[in-house]
């Protein structure tokens, strides 16, 4: 679910099921433009390749790409193409819906796809006081990102809202590339 990828405390939150999701239909993807190559030609694996890779886009934009940052001076949250980086003095307060939401003071809530969620309560086991002692990883990180609001000082950045470059630019190429492939099938 988290791991830190900055040496300086930065955190980042990601659902534990997006790498293994993309991953599987990576080597899916791989296995079917393989078996066209063998069973067809390199000509044949161009002409299906951009529609494979779509189907892999959308499942990396989906399950892997949403994520949440945090570090000593605001968080950054993207949500499948959108992105919105803020400074903790932005935030007037973090909660659980269904998954983390930040309220901003600006009027905005802003749910939080790829970051800690709300889980089930664990299964009641034989020791009662066992039960007790465990708390739900969600819970845990959602203490660990209040923590670090709480404890933030001068943290400003304004609030600031853009779009995924690169993902944006792959699918213009691959939707490019599908183009193309539909005319050299129906010129062909």
């Amino acid at each position: 679910m988290t791991n830190s990828e900055h040496p300086e405390g930065a955190r980042t939150y990601r659902a534990s099921s997006g790498p293994v999701a993309l991953v599987l239909s990576g080597l899916l993807a791989l296995f079917l433009l393989g078996d066209t190559v063998l069973r067809g030609s390199w000509g044949q694996m161009l002409l299906i390749a951009p529609w494979v890779l779509l189907g892999l886009w959308v499942v990396y934009e989906i399950s892997f790409v949403s994520v949440v940052r945090v570090d000593h001076d605001g968080a950054t949250v993207q949500n499948m193409l959108r992105r919105t980086s803020f400074g903790w003095s932005r935030v007037r307060d973090i909660d659980f819906r269904w998954q983390l939401q930040f309220a901003l003071d600006d009027g905005t809530d802003i749910s939080c796809y790829g970051g800690p969620a709300r889980s089930r309560p664990a299964r009641p086991s034989g020791d009662q006081d066992d039960a007790r002692s465990k708390v739900p990883a969600g819970v845990r990180d959602l203490t660990e990102i209040r923590d670090r609001w709480e404890s933030a000082v001068g943290a400003d950045a304004p609030i600031t809202r853009t779009w995924d470059g690169p993902a944006l630019i792959a699918l213009g190429v691959i939707v490019l590339w599908a183009v193309g492939a539909v005319l050299i099938t129906t010129a062909g």
